[in-house]
Order: C-alpha cells, then sequence, then structure tokens
C-alpha cells in the first residue's frame, strides 16, 4: 500500500496568509520524502478560500521537486476545461523534466460554478470539453507532431515540447465523484482513478470502484498495466484517540465550513452535465466533524485507531493509495508537523 501527502488550500489571508501557507506546505513535503511516503498531490481552484491559494498545481510541485529526491508529484487535479492541451502538456513534461521523472499528472472536472462563471465557461458541455482535452494532451505527449479539430480547440502540427522523461509520458489519474459514467471512462481509458470519500459512505464509494475495475479489465485485460485507486482523506493523529478529537475537530469543522460556503453557488445553479449537485450545498450544511469521523471520511485518533481504520478501508474499498490531507483547516504547520511525524513514526511501520 502507497502513501501520500494531500494538498486542499482552505485558508485566506484571515485565517493563514499565503506565504505562512506555501513554507508549511513546502516543509512537510520534504518531512514526507525523508520519511518514505510516496506522493505529494495538490489540488487546482480559484477564487475561494476553497482551494484558491493554488491555481497551478504544476507550480507548487516544481518547487517540491527542488526540495525533495524520491517522493512522486501528483497534480490532484489540473482542471482541463479551464486550460488549452498544449499549454497542459508542454508545462505537464516540464515538471517531469525538473524533477528526473517524477511527475504524475491527475485531472479532476471543475465543478464550481463561479470559477466557469469567471472564465466565461458554460458548465453545460464541460464534460465533452474535459474529455477532448485530456484526450488531446496524452495524443501531444505519445506522437511526434499532433493536429487536430474541434468545437473547443485546433491546432496543426503541433510539437509539444519539452517531451516527456517518463516514457512513454507520466502515468495519468482522473478523480471521480459520483457518477458511475465517469468511473466506467476512466477505466476504459485505462487510467489511474482519484477518489474522496464524499458523502455517500464507503459501500456506495465501493460500488463506484468496482464500476472502474471491471471497465478496466474489460477494456485492458490483457495489456500490460493494473488498475490503481487512490483516495484523499483528512488525518490528524495525537497520542491518545479522545485528545485527537477534541483537538482536531475543530479545524475538520472549518475544513467544512470553507467547502459549504464555496457549494453556495450551487443553491442556485443548475446544470444538465452536473445532474447530482444541485443540493451539494443544502448536504454540506448538515455534515459536521463527528458524522465525517464516523462514515470513515476523515480519521481522526490514536495510531492504534488509524492503523485499524486503514486496515478497514483497504477491506472495504480495495484501495492501493491513500492521500492524507494533513493541514485541513488552515491549521498551524507544527500541528499538522505532529500527525505527519507520529504517522511517519508510529503508524507506516506498521502498515509496510
Amino acid at each position: 500500500m502507497r502513501f501520500g501527502v494531500s494538498f486542499l488550500p482552505d485558508a485566506d489571508p484571515s485565517t493563514k496568509e499565503a506565504c505562512a501557507y506555501f513554507s508549511d506546505a513546502l516543509a512537510l513535503s520534504a518531512l514526507a520524502d525523508e520519511g518514505g511516503l510516496h506522493f505529494i498531490k495538490m489540488t487546482e481552484h480559484y477564487l475561494q478560500p476553497y482551494g484558491g491559494y493554488c491555481p497551478s498545481p504544476l507550480s507548487f510541485l516544481s518547487a517540491v521537486a527542488a526540495r525533495t529526491q524520491r517522493i512522486r508529484l501528483l497534480t490532484g487535479g489540473i482542471l482541463p476545461v479551464f486550460h488549452h492541451p498544449l499549454q497542459i502538456a508542454s508545462e505537464a513534461a516540464m515538471l517531469d523534466a525538473i524533477s528526473g521523472g517524477r511527475a504524475e499528472i491527475g485531472f479532476a472536472r471543475a465543478y464550481m460554478p463561479y470559477e466557469f462563471d469567471a472564465f466565461g465557461i458554460p458548465m453545460d458541455g464541460s464534460r465533452e470539453r474535459f474529455v477532448e482535452t485530456v484526450n488531446a494532451v496524452t495524443r501531444l505527449w505519445r506522437e511526434p507532431e499532433v493536429t487536430l479539430a474541434s468545437k473547443f480547440f485546433a491546432f496543426s502540427n503541433a510539437r509539444a515540447l519539452p517531451r516527456c522523461t517518463q516514457s512513454p509520458h507520466p502515468p495519468v489519474w482522473v478523480a471521480a465523484a459520483g457518477s458511475p459514467q465517469s468511473f466506467e471512462w476512466i477505466g476504459q481509458q485505462g487510467f489511474k482513478l482519484l477518489v474522496n470519500a464524499g458523502m455517500g459512505g464507503n459501500e456506495a464509494l465501493s460500488k463506484l470502484i468496482s464500476t472502474y475495475r471491471q471497465a478496466f479489465a474489460k477494456a485492458h485485460g490483457n495489456a500490460d498495466t493494473f488498475p490503481e485507486v487512490g483516495i484523499s482523506l483528512p488525518l490528524f493523529i495525537r497520542h491518545e484517540d479522545r485528545a485527537a478529537e477534541a483537538e482536531g475537530d475543530p479545524f475538520l469543522q472549518h475544513y467544512l465550513d470553507v467547502w459549504m460556503h464555496a457549494a453556495k453557488a450551487w443553491d442556485t445553479t443548475r446544470s444538465t452535465d452536473y445532474p447530482g449537485y444541485a443540493y451539494m450545498g443544502y448536504a454540506l450544511r448538515k455534515d459536521s466533524a463527528k458524522a465525517m469521523r464516523e462514515r470513515h471520511a476523515a480519521i481522526v485518533g490514536s495510531p492504534a485507531h488509524v492503523i485499524e481504520q486503514i486496515e478497514q478501508l483497504r477491506s472495504e474499498l480495495g484501495v492501493e493509495t491513500i492521500l492524507w490531507q494533513i493541514d485541513f483547516g488552515a491549521m498551524p504547520g507544527e500541528e499538522a508537523r505532529r500527525t505527519l511525524t507520529l504517522f511517519i513514526e508510529q503508524v507506516l511501520p506498521s502498515i509496510l
């Protein structure tokens, strides 16, 4: 089983200045590298405290590359609907070169209405745009020159530079939430899968992961490749369960509040491409830190409790990779460092 650190900033200048956030995130990345973790992941978002501190995961991961030696650098993910495929292909290959072939490129469908509004891109039709952009990027990586035309972009004899350091290109991950169609498509393409625990519980998520694995096996059963599922989860560790809950729940609630505030945009938004999102804001307003812990959408507790929860996740979901969100709630860097240190010293040896 592989582990990593997943960053999704939930701060703004009123809770944590950007310089402090990135100083802490880079220090945590170095500690994760030294401690033998496998991934650093960063997500792209705009405009609000929900992810807004990181409009460019590739820029952040380039800084991580300069401070680390072994750890893999995962975008979790780039939002293709807001970018030209040539831009993504070239900039991702640049990260691959800078890091000596440690890049792994994850894509995600943007889902916050205010981001689409700001970029002037309609939400309806964005699924098609997402698919065409991802396909164009992988072609630009694989082929010496690419000519294509779609209703979203067109280019002739395009040669993306630099070329990828890894052959044929960095591993590709795609994030999915609740649509079986998305899970099936990711499997059919032979991509790796990124998920969050969400609000549906592990039973519902297990069915969606099975859809992905079945589609992958049907399309690539005889190929020299294999499915991989990575899940991102908040993690907070202290020596005792009660102390972990008492100290961790306020940070977890802040994380929920920031997410809920961003999702309020769905109260007045409808899109045919996002049929299950209309009541996201209402659902988040009913959620709580305790409820997240109870459905295993966040892991909070002692090292022994964390080990038990990891085994349960492996049993229920069959995930190969867990990516820990350890700095949620705009928490001070030393608080996140305590969790990561306890995980490296007291949890990781028991799992490996």
